[in-house]
């Protein structure tokens, strides 16, 4: 089931993606709510109406109306808080070897997290950004979970019982901003709070049963092969594999969950893919070439992006008319 969050006349809603058609649950079953929170937090009781009623769209059973005019949003439009692993060895190997750094050992003992602006989330369309951001913009390749269930203290071997679907994710980054204030040893702050991206739907995990493969060696939870792929203006730039996740969505859950509650609408995200955004790419080619030329997004470029099974992204960035700046306001 493919579960989308839409708006018509400024109000949100909650439907299902079916055969290239938006159908409204609430509409064909009234005790499904017209909101992605409010579903979530009903928990299994709710999923199985909604996946009754996608079923019976999908066979013909009943032909509810679909909707003709509306607006795409992020799936989990206010989601209760938005985290973002680090589950790919292959960008963290590249991005500190063309750091000129070894890898890290503890990068293979546990996974980590970092908490990113909840309030920032947005689905597809156009992004807007400040001038400072475009201080090196970036892109990041990632695929995003949301918890269906509220829980605490969960193991990696259970973990995976709590995710409600997948996404693709978008993690926006101004690495001028982000690269200042880590050498603070705090963050990323500013350089990645001003937009997280998800879409184009909510996929549930029955439908991704057909990709499914085993997890690397050591490592617990459900793994798939799905391919991923970002394009910037029509022209590939990234490509890589949700199954060269080393660690896997349960253990980052099993860590995210630890001492603390997650509940339903929590987006925890995997982390960049290997190749993954233009920091990584841009010092890839400069340690192979000297005379390499860096690529950051700019105003107006189309960032599209794609995973097998979980649709098709695609923004538009544009700057903000200002000459505010955050940059600026550095004390000498």
């Amino acid at each position: 089931m493919k579960l989308v969050s839409y708006k018509t006349e400024d109000r949100e809603h909650l439907g299902v993606f079916v055969n290239g058609h938006i159908y409204n649950l609430n509409s064909c079953d009234k005790q499904l709510p017209d909101e992605m929170n409010a579903f979530l937090a009903g928990g299994e009781e709710l999923m199985d109406r909604a996946k009754k009623i996608d079923a019976q769209i999908k066979s013909g059973a009943i032909e509810p109306k679909e909707e003709a005019f509306y607006e795409l949003l992020a799936p989990v439009p206010h989601p209760t808080s938005c985290r973002d692993g680090y589950a790919f060895r292959q960008h963290v190997a590249a991005a500190r070897r063309n750091r000129k750094v070894d890898m890290i050992a503890e990068f293979d003992q546990y996974p980590i997290f970092y908490f990113t602006n909840h309030n920032a989330i947005q689905g597809p369309g156009e992004i807007e950004c400040m001038p400072d951001h475009f201080q090196k913009l970036d892109f990041e390749l990632e695929v995003a979970i949301v918890i269906g269930k509220k829980g605490r203290n969960i193991t990696a071997a259970e973990a995976d019982g709590y995710i409600a679907g997948y996404m693709v994710m978008n993690d926006m980054s101004a690495r001028t901003l982000q690269m200042e204030e880590m050498l603070l040893n705090l963050g990323p702050a500013k350089g990645k709070d001003f937009s997280t991206v998800i879409g184009p739907w909510l996929v549930t995990p029955d439908e991704l049963e057909q990709y499914k493969v085993s997890a690397k060696p050591g490592h617990t939870g459900n793994a798939y092969d799905l391919k991923m792929t970002c394009t910037v203006n029509g022209v590939e730039v990234s490509a890589g594999n949700m199954a060269d996740m080393d660690w896997t969505f349960a253990e980052i859950v099993e860590r995210c969950a630890y001492g603390v509650d997650i509940l339903p609408g929590d987006v925890i995200g995997s982390g960049t893919v290997g190749t993954g955004c233009f920091l990584e790419l841009n010092g890839t080619g400069l340690l192979n070439n000297p005379d390499f030329k860096p690529q950051w997004l700019q105003d107006g470029d189309v960032v599209e992006m794609e995973v097998t099974g979980l649709g098709h992204l695609s923004n538009i960035i544009k700057k903000v008319d200002t000459d505010f700046s955050i940059l600026a306001l550095k004390k000498k």
